[in-house]
């Protein structure tokens, strides 16, 4: 993936980063944590992406995505608003394979996907919130911003978006911010992998997080709370 002005270079940082710990650094550097609804999935299991957003709207016919391939760079994931609709599918197996062409490195769809097998043998990744074998049969009118901007659910987004997705799900964090994240992240990542680890050794989380210690001060002033503890003490649990 080739950096463009103002933006950072992610999929080889998030290689190894579940979204789950890109969340909580959302919420450590104060960024929205802005997360597809619970159900996307990808349609081979331990996919994962990383990319530049590549926007664009459906309207009923494949027209808009060949016209997206156009516009794609090296790395981009295609991120498709259908309105989130479950009486179609807005992708197959030949949108996949020009998208692949176009150098695209997959899609994310606020929508259904069809030919589950040979979206499978293609390999290239998926993510969407299910399959169903009918294609579409309207034909709405297009707006003005169709390759701009993409609705996924309650949040907007745009080519200043970096999309992350896994198992757990999919993100979209400002491009301008996302070097910032995931440092924390790995931050995180460090920290918790230190905490299982003590763990397995006999040393509870709650010996660790010097849990006592927080409920006395709790008991003192009620504000306190277990986040403002594990930072203070330098943990990772919450986030």
């Amino acid at each position: 993936m080739t950096a463009r002005p103002g933006e950072v270079v992610v999929p080889e940082a998030f290689a190894d980063l579940p979204t789950p710990l890109v969340a909580d650094a959302c919420l450590r550097c104060d960024v929205p944590v802005r997360a597809a609804d619970p159900g996307i999935r990808a349609v081979v299991a331990g996919q994962r992406i990383a990319g530049r957003v590549l926007p664009v709207r459906h309207y009923g016919s494949v027209d808009v995505f060949l016209e997206a391939f156009g516009r794609a760079e090296a790395g981009d994931v295609l991120v498709i608003d259908n309105g989130g609709r479950s009486d179609e599918a807005c992708v197959g197996d030949l949108v996949v394979l020009e998208a692949e062409a176009a150098g695209v490195a997959g899609l994310v769809v606020w929508g259904l996907h069809r030919d589950t097998p040979e979206l499978a043998a293609i390999g290239l990744p998926v993510f969407s919130y299910g399959s169903y074998p009918r294609g579409p049969v309207r034909l709405d009118e297009r707006e003005t911003g169709a390759l701009v901007t993409a609705r996924f659910g309650l949040h907007l987004v745009s080519a200043g978006d970096i999309v992350f997705a896994d198992d757990d799900g999919v993100l979209f964090v400002a491009a301008e911010r996302a070097e910032q994240v995931l440092v924390t992240a790995r931050q995180i990542w460090r920290t918790e992998r230190d905490q299982a680890g003590r763990i397995r050794e006999g040393q509870t989380l709650r010996q660790q997080t010097a849990f006592d210690d927080y409920l006395a001060r709790r008991a003192a002033d009620p504000s306190y709370t277990f986040r403002r503890h594990l930072r203070r003490i330098g943990g990772a649990i919450e986030e």
